[in-house]
């Protein structure tokens, strides 16, 4: 069965702020000091599985001249402009009409454009094995990262150790994001995976699911379908859109539905989430600081420090995140890295928004 992908590209970046901005968020940043930004890696790392052609981009209508930069082989009519954000479950409902439009049925997989992967055929191997699930029948697909201490910024997949497809296991539930002593709980019971948010299923399989769970998006998007390569497609896309409700994919189906399998991931993830991601995905030198840029560090230990041409050089500090750009600077402790948000909230009640 023909492979498609559908990459999701719309999100802001708002934990990697100042470099991430509205203009040019996260994913079209490069982090690994490779030169590639992290929709670019996205891409290549799944090309020995789906054609180029066969790789759908749902992305703010604001960052189609990005993709179009930066994925210059991507055909135009391949990225799927969003008029609005309305969280996963429009959005993976709208890759797959688009691909039921052009395929009688496909197998879908669905990747964020923001996250990286250490080993990328193990990564390869796990969505083929994915794939062949999905397509043995009406099989909802999901990839669980094997936890390796008790995250709290995660929502987790509970799995039946009994219940196994070859390598994957059946669901149990989704979970919500726990407290610390719950997610301790859960990393005890070794029953428990990371949501990845990476799906695979045929589209026929996702459609019938939607109607199911979902039939006020479903309908929306049967319209949208048959606008599709019409004068008529922008237009309708906007007012269908819109009305849909903001809702993710794990709470509209996944929570809900049947036939839901679980793979193991344990090939290198990291969800890039916050600027203390640079901390794990680069090198750090003997005082265990991630810098880079023009820098120079005086009794400093255990920081993360991002800038430019412009010097920077830091004295007896320790365990901050310190990012430097042309017009905003960020100093922060990295225990505190899930507030960065809390300076933009700040910047939109003070209208600043040059800075956001």
């Amino acid at each position: 069965m023909k492979k498609t992908a559908l990459i999701m590209a719309g999100g802001r970046g708002e934990r990697f702020w100042p470099k991430s901005r509205k203009n040019l968020p996260k994913q079209f940043l490069s982090l690994t000091g490779d030169g590639k930004t992290m929709i670019q890696l996205t891409v290549e790392r799944i090309l020995p599985l789906v054609a180029m052609e066969d790789i759908y981009i749902a992305t703010n209508r604001d960052y189609k001249a990005l993709v179009q930069e930066q994925l210059p082989e991507l055909p135009e009519e391949n990225i799927l402009c969003e008029p609005i954000g309305r969280n996963t479950a429009p959005c993976i409902g709208l890759g797959a009409i688009h691909i039921s439009k052009k395929y009688e049925d496909a197998i879908m997989m669905v990747l964020p454009s923001d996250h990286l992967i250490k080993y990328n055929q193990m990564f390869v191997n796990t969505l083929k094995q994915g794939c062949e699930i999905a397509e043995q029948g009406p099989n909802l697909v999901t990839i669980g990262i094997t936890p390796d201490y008790p995250e709290t910024g995660y929502g987790y997949i509970k799995f039946i150790p009994e219940e196994t497809d070859g390598h994957a296991y059946a669901v149990d539930r989704f979970v919500e994001k726990p407290s610390l002593e719950v997610a301790k709980e859960y990393l005890a019971t070794e029953q428990y995976l990371w949501n990845s948010g990476m799906f695979m299923w045929k589209v026929s399989t996702i459609l019938d699911n939607l109607k199911q769970f979902m039939p006020s998006i479903y309908n929306g998007l049967q319209i949208i379908k048959t606008a599709i390569g019409t004068e008529e497609q922008d237009s309708v896309l906007e007012t269908e859109f819109t009305a849909f409700p903001s809702e993710s994919i794990d709470y509209g189906i996944m929570e809900k539905a049947q036939n839901i399998y679980i793979l193991p991931g344990t090939f290198g993830w990291d969800d890039v989430g916050s600027w203390l991601a640079v901390g794990r995905i680069r090198k750090s030198n003997e005082q265990g600081n991630v810098v880079n840029g023009n820098i120079i560090t005086v009794g400093t230990k255990n920081c993360i420090i991002e800038g430019g041409q412009k010097l920077i050089a830091t004295v007896g500090l320790e365990d901050l995140i310190i990012v430097d750009t042309p017009d905003a600077t960020l100093i922060c402790e990295k225990n505190s890295a899930g507030d960065i948000k809390k300076v933009l909230e700040n910047l939109k009640i003070c209208n600043r928004d040059e800075y956001i």
